[in-house]
């Protein structure tokens, strides 16, 4: 099992989504900001590094969202939702082949990477 972190940042009555490399597993799928969280860190240091390097941002970390394990045919991963915001910096991409700010409402017309689902469904839920 692998510990993921991710970051839904709102910006009004949008939320950040980004567009994974095209080279990197699950590729040119839409997913939160995030990634692994490494040996020693806590799931929020974990989330702020991510942040910094995949857009060069500094964020302030808030309350778990949502939490959700899924099992991909390469690893099984337990990912934490976090809310979020951006304390310091303009989000550039870094890592991510687009960004994208979104509402709800249009978070069908994106294809998402599958553990992102559920979180997905509890956000249109909470928005009607």
């Amino acid at each position: 099992m692998v510990e993921v972190v991710a970051a839904l940042i709102w910006e009004k009555d949008r939320f950040m989504i980004c567009q994974r490399p095209a080279h990197k597993a699950r590729g040119l799928l839409w997913e939160f900001v995030g990634g692994k969280v490494e040996p020693g860190e806590s799931k929020e240091e974990a989330l702020i590094r991510e942040c910094r390097e995949e857009l060069d941002v500094l964020v302030s970390v808030g309350d778990v969202f949502y939490e959700v394990d899924h099992v991909y045919p390469d690893l099984t991963v337990h990912l934490t939702l976090f809310h979020a915001a951006i304390a310091q910096g303009e989000p550039k991409l870094l890592e991510h082949n687009d960004l994208r700010w979104i509402t709800v409402e249009e978070i069908p017309a994106y294809a998402f990477c599958p553990a992102d689902e559920e979180i997905l469904k509890k956000l249109a839920g909470e928005r009607k």
